[in-house]
């Protein structure tokens, strides 16, 4: 049985940072991996909105080719963070995303394989290639798209932190140790 909601806490639900948002989207999906909870079972928008925030995360982190390293280009996440870029209305982003994916698919597997082997950091022409600043530049904002997605989506509860381990401790049916 999936888990049907997508838990927000009170205090991230009232902060003025829309990371908080996605910060406690994060959390709970966390909890649950901590708690062997299939992610076939979690919300497919909570998991949607966490690699949003993991493909933002990392190109702020190293451009496009720390996306690309990090997820090991993933074919199945790749259409996960399109879909996800198309449904928060990140439009300038996901059209920015696939002008990346086509430039990717036109460079050789061999090189890509190498790419992926190699420290993400490790100068070199195909990471190069691969990095493009125009992210940056863009005026959307993923992270605010994705807190305003989460928070007007129809299957959020906002819930204190008590509550959030009562709702979780339902459906693994054990109490959750607190940290």
């Amino acid at each position: 049985m999936e888990f049907g909601k997508i838990i927000i806490s009170e205090t991230a639900a009232n902060s003025e940072n829309p990371q908080d948002v996605v910060n406690s989207n994060i959390s709970v999906i966390n909890l649950m991996r901590e708690e062997k909870i299939d992610d076939d079972l979690i919300h497919e928008d909570a998991l949607m909105s966490y690699y949003l925030d993991f493909y933002a995360s990392k190109y702020a982190e190293g451009n496009f080719s720390q996306f690309v390293h990090d997820s090991g280009w993933n074919k199945e996440l790749n259409e996960l963070i399109e879909e996800g870029l198309a449904l928060i209305g990140a439009e300038k982003h996901l059209e920015l995303f696939k002008e990346q994916s086509r430039k990717l698919r036109l460079q050789s597997n061999i090189k890509l394989g190498k790419f992926l082997k190699e420290k993400a950091d490790t100068p070199n022409a195909f990471r190069d290639v691969l990095n493009n600043n125009a992210y940056f530049e863009l005026d959307e904002n993923i992270t605010e798209l994705n807190a305003a997605f989460l928070k007007s989506h129809p299957d959020t509860e906002v819930l204190s932190v008590e509550e959030m381990f009562a709702a979780l401790e339902e459906f693994v049916g054990h109490e959750i140790k607190r940290d």
